[in-house]
Formats: structure tokens, C-alpha cells, sequence
């Protein structure tokens, strides 16, 4: 026959390890939060390197920020392929002089981030200067340690 004592001994026991599993679930959202962070401080930055070698003309760089499956649609409509993309930018056909981000906000799925926020673009097309505003969504994945856009759909706001 079990004690009045052993009872109350499993119970402070019961207690301590409910303790322990409530402190160990908080430790782990910590952790996968600051990953969070971290990540989407990282996608930020890819977004931002991005966009100045795109001002600078740096095709190569350019291209190592985007996914080979990239489908790039422009604020007027007309959709790219990572290769035609990058001819655009090679042959001038659109220069990006420059770019100004604004309200962007980043959600992160595993190795995966969405991104959208506004811009206002400053471009040379067809030889004209042209400055709009956008509202844009991106696609980012994280392959071989390095965040790459997948996709990028901009609608120029009136």
C-alpha cells in the first residue's frame, strides 16, 4: 500500500516535469524564432545586393541571385525567363538606376520567404526616363546556403 507521502512525492514530481516540458517548448520557439530572424535578416540582404548590382549593371552578379526557374513579370505585364531577364538587363533594354524599397515585409516558410512591399522605380526604357511606383511580391528559396528569387510579379500603382 502506497504512503500519503509517495502520492504527494509523484505529484512534485509530475509538477517539476511539467515545468521542464513547458520550459524546454519556450527554448524552442526561441530558438526557431531567432532563426526566423536571422533568415529573413539574410533574405533582406540578398534582396538589397540584388537590387544594387541590378543599378550597377552587373549582369553576373545579378544572375547569382536568381533561381534558374525564375519567372520575372514586370510592372507593364510581360514576363521573363531567368535567361531573357538577364539579356534584358545585358542589352540595356531596361536600365534600373534606381531602385527605393519601402514597407517591405518578409514571411518565412522553412527555406522558403515571400516578400512583397512598394517601390518607387527610377528606369531607362527604350532610351526614356521613367519613374513609377510598384507594388511588388517575390519568391525567395534557400539553395547551397544562399537565397536565390524564384519568382517576382510588380504592379505599377497609378
Amino acid at each position: 500500500m502506497a504512503s500519503p507521502a509517495s502520492g504527494a512525492d509523484r505529484l512534485t514530481r509530475v509538477r517539476i516535469a511539467r515545468r521542464w516540458i513547458v520550459a524546454l517548448g519556450l527554448a524552442c520557439v526561441v530558438a526557431i524564432s531567432r532563426v526566423s530572424v536571422a533568415q529573413e535578416a539574410d533574405v533582406q540582404k540578398a534582396q538589397t545586393n540584388r537590387f544594387a548590382a541590378m543599378m550597377r549593371g552587373d549582369v553576373a552578379m545579378v544572375a547569382d541571385y536568381l533561381g534558374d526557374e525564375l519567372t520575372y513579370t514586370h510592372s507593364g505585364g510581360d514576363t521573363e525567363t531567368k535567361p531573357q531577364f538577364l539579356e534584358t538587363l545585358r542589352s540595356g533594354r531596361i536600365k534600373y538606376d534606381q531602385i527605393e524599397p519601402a514597407d517591405v515585409k518578409i514571411r518565412m516558410y522553412g527555406q522558403t520567404a515571400v516578400v512583397t512591399g512598394r517601390s518607387t522605380m527610377h528606369v531607362r526604357a527604350g532610351g526614356q526616363a521613367q519613374t513609377f511606383q510598384i507594388r511588388f511580391i517575390e519568391v525567395d528559396v534557400l539553395r547551397d546556403g544562399r537565397w536565390r528569387m524564384v519568382a517576382w510579379q510588380a504592379t505599377r500603382l497609378p
